[in-house]
């Protein structure tokens, strides 16, 4: 097959392909735009210590955040983090229309296609929508660039619209993430064969999922508890404490957040097995045999907003930490006599944290909602069937809403839990260091004497405090609602689409 004449069947389809193709190159625009982002962060140049800057801070900023080295991976790390949801959303997207593509791939093998081209077919048409999307998002970016570019009256930026990264690493962007999603589509291909007389997968299993992820969200949690006290054991050894930490930061969120996504189809399995027994009405039997019948579908389905989740709740865990080593600061300073007015620098950037973990969890809302419709568009004709023999379609409706929310609740009070304790983990106690003050108990000129100061002076010792910080039990409580109200939509817009679904006309059509 001539690469021209397999691009154009890589483009063609129904509306339903086009509007994955659309929605994919949305996602890895959206992808492209953080990556960049953070890597803009990163390129800031560092200038060299003089007397007049000696913090050697990139003044013309106005944001601590960019003005700041030693702040700026931290904000890089959080732009990246962005990038999860918008993959997990890109993974979702790719999915939908499944079953029509699959019947197109099936006609392509029954004229003749053999199943290799089948499978570059299907990678090539992710890899080109991805492409135009990361084309599309450099484009945005650029643009972005000049109209952001607004100096204020001192010269200094808000944005580093005055830096770009490297060719070669822009290049890596927009050239890396379609790769990668062709890779990944032809990593998930690899159970798929391609017949004509359709599609089958080699995924089916016979016992449902093991509980050893635990051992990845306790490793991910000892990681984090870890790193402070490995940069304190080699702080002689910059070089090797400038590598190490943050590889244990990245490593040990990596594997809560695997550990966390993966555990979500345990959570799904037993769920549907404790329906299963204990449940006595339809919509929850119902529940009960999808669940069990693809556990894995809660792992896809949640894998944003639970990563969205965990960011928010360390988040969260972080913000308490900072609110109470501030308090302790003020109460240092009032018992040595100096009234200071309230440092909110740290509180004030995890608010822009926060803004960051809602967007995220807008972005994973959107993966719900195309996880779900592709669900119910893809059983479509099973749901008719339901129908045709007397189902009624409240009973359908009833259990969606079932196989939605059984799982999510679950897990989303394991990713605020597993998210916490990594915050914990990194910021245990907040901490006052003691001290001792000299005290001159005489009049002045017996104090300014050097020869009486002595007999009248004595040392006063403030001792150390170390204080937990609370559990941010409110701000959670904001994400786990949060969290659930975007469920509960997302189960609002697939009711819309069942009710198109049941169609007894789908037996012939579907």
């Amino acid at each position: 097959m001539r690469p021209a004449t397999l691009v154009r069947l890589a483009l063609a389809g129904t509306r339903t392909d086009t509007a994955r193709v659309v929605l994919t190159a949305l996602s890895a625009l959206l992808a492209t735009l953080a990556g960049l982002a953070a890597l803009t962060v990163l390129a800031i140049p560092t200038p060299a210590a003089t007397d007049e800057n000696p913090n050697r801070w990139s003044e013309q900023y106005h944001n601590a955040l960019l003005v700041q080295p030693g702040l700026r991976g931290g904000t890089a790390f959080a732009l990246l983090m962005l990038m999860i949801p918008v993959l997990a959303l890109a993974g979702q997207c790719a999915r939908l229309g499944a079953p029509a593509r699959d019947r197109r791939l099936a006609a392509l093998r029954l004229a003749g296609a053999t199943p290799g081209q089948v499978t570059r077919l299907v990678v090539l048409e992710t890899g080109l929508a991805a492409l135009l999307g990361t084309l599309v998002g450099l484009g945005v970016y650029l643009l972005g660039r000049d109209l952001l570019h607004r100096p204020d009256a001192r010269g200094r930026l808000a944005l580093p619209t005055d830096v770009l990264p490297s060719t070669g690493v822009v290049a890596g962007v927009v050239l890396g993430l379609p790769v990668v999603a062709a890779l990944a589509t032809a990593l998930m291909l690899r159970t798929v064969t391609t017949s004509p007389l359709g599609v089958s997968r080699k995924a089916a299993r016979e016992r449902g999922p093991r509980p050893w992820v635990g051992f990845l969200i306790g490793l991910g949690v000892v990681l984090f508890a870890a790193a402070r006290p490995v940069a304190y054991r080699f702080d002689d050894d910059e070089e090797l404490v400038a590598w190490l930490v943050p590889l244990m930061f990245a490593a040990g969120g990596f594997a809560a957040m695997i550990g966390v996504v993966i555990g979500t189809g345990w959570i799904s399995y037993h769920c549907g097995r404790l329906l299963r027994r204990y449940a006595r009405r339809p919509p929850a039997l119902l529940a009960a045999g999808r669940l069990m019948a693809d556990p894995w579908a809660g792992s896809r389905t949640f894998a944003a907003l639970l990563s969205a989740l965990i960011f928010g709740a360390g988040a969260a865990a972080l913000r308490a930490y900072f609110a109470t080593q501030g308090q302790l600061n003020r109460e240092d300073s009032r018992l040595a006599g100096v009234e200071v007015t309230s440092d909110s620098f740290y509180l004030s950037t995890m608010d822009l944290v926060d803004a960051a973990v809602a967007v995220a969890v807008l972005i994973a809302a959107g993966g719900l909602i195309v996880a779900l419709v592709e669900g119910i568009v893809a059983r479509r004709r099973v749901h008719a069937a339901l129908v045709a023999t007397g189902v009624p379609r409240a009973v359908l409706i009833r259990s969606v809403a079932w196989q939605a929310l059984a799982p999510a609740v679950p897990a989303i009070l394991l990713a605020l839990t597993v998210g916490t304790l990594l915050g914990r983990g990194l910021f245990p106690k907040a901490s006052r260091g003691g001290s001792s003050t000299e005290v001159c108990n005489a009049t002045v000129a017996l104090c300014a004497d050097p020869a009486t100061r002595a007999q009248y002076t004595q040392v006063v010792e403030t001792p150390g405090l170390e204080r937990v910080p609370a559990v941010p039990l409110e701000q959670l409580a904001w994400l786990g609602a949060g969290a659930l109200a975007a469920v509960l939509v997302t189960v609002g817009v697939g009711v819309l689409f069942l009710r198109a679904s049941t169609d007894l006309d789908e037996l012939r059509t579907a």
